[in-house]
């Protein structure tokens, strides 16, 4: 059974998104797979303690990844 799990850095993405993200992935899935599988395709969406995060040595926080999401850089 397949099992998407995806991490984010906390408060970055709202309830909606976090939603979206699963249901996109899951159609992702789905399409590769069959429409058969979606009802034994797992998806979770953890969030990661701000800062706990880190890109080549460099932790990241919230505030970063919204900064770089805004385009401005780290």
């Amino acid at each position: 059974m397949p099992f998407i799990q995806v991490k984010v850095i906390e408060n970055v993405f709202t309830d909606d998104q976090k939603q979206q993200i699963v249901r996109s992935l899951t159609d992702a899935m789905v399409g590769i797979e069959g429409e058969n599988m979606r009802p034994v395709t797992w998806c979770v969406v953890e969030e990661v303690r701000s800062g706990s995060w880190g890109i080549a040595g460099n932790p990241l926080t919230t505030a970063d990844v919204k900064a770089l999401a805004a385009g401005v850089g780290v």
